[in-house]
């Protein structure tokens, strides 16, 4: 599996109008003050106030430039994340990242999108990050990518960074379903993940127990949504995901 560089869910209703940007400025309140430094732009969703990753040249994942217009909050609260070309013509990705460390518990994301049939050089990444290398930046996903194989029959996967070591990572299909939900439970030495499609059946379930779980720390959640390589969609069209929700229940 290719080696990744990432450095540098029911509805909760907002008054915002349908994929209207809800981009705070970060010196509004001292409630922003939560988000991550260095990113200021913020945008309000499930219950919290998120940052949005920007970049004005291609960094980590991918590489790719990242930007705020591809981050949105529609009428009904869910989130969209795009890959599309910016202002520039150049393709351009969507991050956002979660405003507290969480900890030990259940990280549970509701997906209100196919996800199944992104295009081969599209990557879904839900996952805690840490900026600090220790525990390997104590990276814990749930992806779904073909990494720019198109005749891959998996389409996602579960994964511990790194995810070369043995055990660290599982592939997995995604159905063709509209609706969707994927968690993992975090645990000391232990971690259990589960995805499920709308009406609760399994689609994929796995553990891994080993002695290199990484230890919480300073770990947030973050979404993405991504261009593997940097590189253009076969397809040459924008791609875009709605996650509902998020919950974390410790």
């Amino acid at each position: 599996m290719p080696s990744r560089d990432r450095s540098g869910p029911r509805r909760r209703s907002l008054s915002a109008p349908a994929l209207a940007i809800v981009v705070l400025a970060a010196s509004a309140t001292g409630a922003l003050a939560a988000g991550k430094p260095g990113y200021p732009d913020r945008i309000a969703w499930n219950g919290a106030i998120w940052s949005i990753k920007t970049s004005r040249s291609p960094v980590g994942p991918g590489p790719n430039v990242f930007d705020r217009a591809n981050v949105s909050v529609d009428g009904a609260g869910a989130l969209h994340l795009r890959v599309a070309k910016n202002a520039d013509g150049n393709w351009s990705a969507a991050e956002v990242i979660g405003p507290t460390t969480h900890g030990y518990g259940t990280y549970t994301f509701r997906l209100a999108s196919r996800v199944d049939a992104l295009d081969p050089n599209v990557v879904l990444g839900l996952f805690t990050w840490s900026d600090r290398a220790r525990y390997a930046h104590r990276e814990i996903d749930i992806e779904f990518a073909r990494w720019g194989s198109a005749a891959d029959s998996t389409n996602a996967q579960y994964v511990v960074q790194p995810h070369a070591t043995a055990g660290h990572l599982r592939r997995f299909t995604q159905p063709a379903a509209p609706w969707s939900t994927h968690q993992f439970t975090w645990r000391p030495g232990k971690i259990t993940w589960q995805s499920f499609d709308e009406a609760g059946a399994i689609i994929d379930a796995y553990t891994y127990s080993g002695s290199d779980v990484p230890r919480s720390g300073d770990e947030r959640v973050r979404l993405n949504l991504w261009l593997f390589g940097g590189a253009a969609p076969t397809n040459g069209l924008p791609a875009e995901v709605v996650i509902s929700s998020f919950a974390f229940t410790p």
